[in-house]
């Protein structure tokens, strides 16, 4: 069986870290578009970087929970026959141990030249002074993908749901396409489809299957009926 799983910011959560859109009290006063735009980043380099160097630092305090290393734990036993795609920007699933891990919107430890478009592991703080090493040009932006810009690895992720017989959706509200569309893909390519979430998002009805409460509850269960069959 192939298996196709996406994962948002609900299994990071679990881990202590804020969503994208409540990423801290401190920020709640700005709009989305100031902080996650390439017009946002155009406008006030030093206060996206500022952003992205909170989020940074919360992520490499944040630990793995039972989720992450369950979904590790399927992944080794399964190999290639599982497919995990996360919308989130940090390493929790690397440091449970799942390999490899496509990162549909970028990583907050990488950098990235708006010039050149090279990209190399991040500072611990970014700053706009900072020049990219390949061609100098200043200001380099975190490799994260902004609204309005495509996700990384689409040709990648539409073969697993091509191919997948279940595709799992864990801890993500489902408001944002195009991953909000990847329960149709998967689905009209013939796929079983569950969602394990805290509470119904918003494509809840999409799934043949919902469960609810705790990523680190549901999905090491899930994972132990999977690793049972």
């Amino acid at each position: 069986m192939q298996i196709a799983i996406l994962t948002g910011a609900g299994i990071s959560a679990e881990s202590g870290l804020d969503t994208f859109r409540d990423a801290g009290g401190l920020w709640a006063r700005y709009d989305l578009a100031d902080l996650a735009t390439p017009e946002g980043f155009a406008r006030d380099p030093s206060l996206v970087l500022d952003f992205y160097n909170h989020r940074r630092r919360a992520a490499r305090k944040a630990t793995p929970n039972p989720a992450h290393a369950a979904l590790a734990r399927l992944q080794k036993q399964k190999g290639e026959r599982v497919t995990l795609v996360t919308q989130n920007i940090d390493d929790l699933h690397e440091r449970a141990g799942s390999d490899p891990v496509i990162h549909m919107h970028g990583s907050l430890f990488g950098a990235l030249c708006g010039a050149c478009r090279t990209r190399w592991p991040a500072a611990p703080v970014m700053r706009p002074a900072d020049t990219c090493p390949a061609c100098g040009a200043e200001s380099p932006r975190p490799d994260v993908v902004w609204f309005g810009e495509m996700p990384c690895h689409m040709d990648r992720i539409m073969s697993a749901l091509a191919q997948c017989d279940l595709f799992v959706a864990v801890g993500t509200s489902g408001a944002v396409f195009p991953a909000a569309g990847f329960v149709d893909l998967a689905r009209d390519s013939g796929a079983k489809t569950l969602e394990l979430n805290l509470e119904p998002g918003d494509r809840t009805g999409a799934f043949d299957t919902g469960r609810e409460g705790p990523a680190s509850v549901l999905v090491p269960a899930w994972v132990d009926k999977v690793l049972s069959v």
